[in-house]
């Protein structure tokens, strides 16, 4: 129904789905009356006397029997034809949705009908066999001048029959009321709404002018839901949702009554200028109410989002339901939609069912797709480029952005943006080295998740260059942090000389040129050079209080060439600190 609901509200095709739209909710309070005349039947079967005839007219008389007929009488006004009374019945007939039955009854009782109301029953039955139920003006000229002469101002008229050719003649539209017939508020919407006619009064437009200008306290105020459904059955879709929005305990109903109308195409979304930041609804006397679907859906999501990721995943589609709307509406939505399946994955917790979310690596390597990936048709992506751009690399940047680095990274190398993965870990290890070996979680899953990364990359020979062997390296000296802080000082020293950071071999030229070239090293060891330089100084330190302690030859060799090489660390940090000076300046 979309391009029709959308499109101009004064053509055609949209007063004949206003009439749909009409014709639907009469039908629906129909339905609903005829199930409470059924159940008032099953409670209390002794006062209604149904016998051995289940028809739907037999029933009706037992309706009007517990309800008119009190100590042996009729109330008063209950015109009886025929010893029964007809008025009421036909009416009863009709409202319950079953006027084929009602033109039934009134033609068995013809000449009694028409011994009183002469021509009525031909009339009854073009108005019940008129698809629009809409008599030709002459045959409504008839019942309005015999609805003035013996009705109008009669205090003792049937209101039933007073009723029957309101209908019928769709007379006095602007008399909205029917004493001792419209009683309730599904009593009184029903015959409004039987009485609308799209070609004249204004049709369901004018009733809703109406229904807007009495307002929610008129109807049952008190009683939630009642005025939402009447909005409803109005075709104000928007304010409908809206109304149930507003009282936490239909916030469901809200949202999958919102979501049922943009698949139907009857839901009008705002552009993104026009969303309010406080209500989903939009109104301005320029245009149609209209009603942020994604932010309705976010709302409701976001309570259970970092819990179960999928099933908020599922609303989120259904924003993509608004995606043909015009004038880049529909646009918009998509991009709204991709932004909450970005937020997901960031609020999402770690874990197995994180990954099952974006998809992840096997042992062996191989790549396996999340549910995301699986369902990009219904976020409207195009294609697997689109995908990576649009969700997964734009999600790493958020996720690095909210602090969680080891998804930003499984993120970049899933959408092959092997360069970043690399940077990332980088700098990710950098940040983590300064910290004790196991003093935070994320720390340790940042040196699981490189391991994991470099091992893989270096199998496929991926991202090769100063980030790898920077990221290698940083790893490398959490290895000899780890292994001094459990006494293994000669195995944290033998790590530390194989990341050639620092020369131990006593060649002078080799310490000034490591030196100098130590503004050269990427970022994340510069960085660190206060962490790794002081871890070697005290293995070595140690070693040689260790093997001095030793009174052997072999030993006095040993204490010097580890003399000569902490003199040669005090020149590296000598020249490295001036280096870093010269930089600041």
């Amino acid at each position: 129904y979309a391009r029709v609901y959308l499109g101009d509200s004064d053509s055609r095709e949209a007063a004949a789905l206003r009439t749909q739209i009409a014709k639907g909710s009469r039908e629906a309070l129909e339905d609903q009356f005829w199930d409470i005349v059924e159940r008032a039947i099953q409670s209390r079967p002794m006062e209604a006397r149904l016998g051995g005839d289940p028809s739907v007219a037999n029933k009706i008389r037992s309706f009007l029997l517990m309800r008119y007929y009190k100590n042996g009488q009729w109330e008063d006004r209950i015109e009886l034809v025929a010893g029964q009374p007809l008025w009421a019945k036909l009416y009863y007939l009709v409202r319950t949705g079953h006027a084929q039955e009602g033109l039934d009854e009134a033609l068995k009782s013809q000449q009694a009908i028409e011994h009183r109301e002469d021509s009525f029953v031909s009339h009854f039955r073009s108005w019940v066999e008129s698809p629009e139920r809409r008599l030709p003006k002459p045959h409504r000229d008839h019942l309005q001048s015999v609805y003035n002469a013996h009705m109008l101002h009669s205090a003792s008229a049937d209101p039933f029959k007073l009723a029957l050719y309101k209908l019928m003649g769709k007379l006095e539209p602007s008399r909205r009321t029917v004493p001792q017939v419209t009683m309730t508020t599904e009593d009184w919407l029903w015959f409004q709404l039987a009485m609308v006619d799209e070609e004249e009064e204004g049709g369901l437009r004018g009733l809703t002018e109406v229904l807007l200008s009495y307002g929610e306290r008129h109807f049952d105020g008190s009683k939630k839901g009642v005025w939402p459904g009447i909005l409803l059955m109005c075709g104000q879709f928007e304010r409908a949702v809206a109304a149930l929005w507003e009282h936490p305990e239909t916030e469901i109903e809200a949202v999958h009554l919102a979501i049922a109308l943009a698949y139907h195409g009857l839901l009008r979304v705002p552009s993104r200028a026009e969303t309010s930041d406080i209500s989903p609804l939009t109104l301005s006397p320029l245009s149609p109410p209209a009603l942020s679907l994604p932010m309705l859906i976010w709302r409701y999501v976001r309570q259970f989002v970092k819990m179960d990721a999928k099933e908020a995943l599922q609303y989120v589609y259904c924003v993509c339901l608004s995606a043909d709307q015009g004038d880049s509406v529909g646009k918009e939505n998509v991009e709204t939609a991709w932004e909450l399946a970005r937020r997901i994955i960031v609020l999402a917790h770690s874990g197995p069912a994180w990954e099952e979310l974006v998809g992840g690596f096997r042992p062996d390597g191989t790549r396996f797709s999340g549910v995301i990936e699986q369902g990009a048709s219904l976020l409207q992506l195009q294609n697997t480029a689109q995908y990576n751009e649009q969700i997964l690399i734009r999600a790493a940047r958020d996720s690095e952005e909210n602090d969680r680095i080891p998804e930003a990274i499984k993120l970049y190398n899933l959408a092959g943006d092997y360069g970043t993965v690399i940077s990332c870990l980088a700098q990710a290890l950098g940040n983590t080295l300064a910290q004790p070996a196991g003093e935070t979680e994320k720390g340790k899953v940042v040196e699981r998740t490189a391991v994991e990364i470099l091992r893989h990359y270096e199998r496929t020979n991926r991202a090769v260059g100063k980030d790898r062997d920077a990221a290698v390296r940083l790893l490398r000296i959490r290895e000899a942090i780890n292994a001094k802080s459990t006494g293994r000082l000669d195995i944290a020293l033998e790590i530390m000389e194989s990341t050639d950071l620092i020369p131990l071999d006593g060649d002078v030229a080799k310490i000034t040129r490591k030196a100098e070239e130590f503004k050269d090293l990427h970022d994340a060891l510069q960085r660190n050079l206060q962490v790794y330089l002081p871890l070697t100084m005290d293995a070595l330190a140690a070693i040689h209080q260790s093997i001095k302690n030793s009174a052997t030859a072999q030993a006095t060799r040993q204490m010097v060439y580890i003399g000569i090489a902490q003199e040669e660390i005090k020149v590296v940090d000598g020249v490295c600190w001036h280096t870093q000076v010269q930089d600041v300046s």
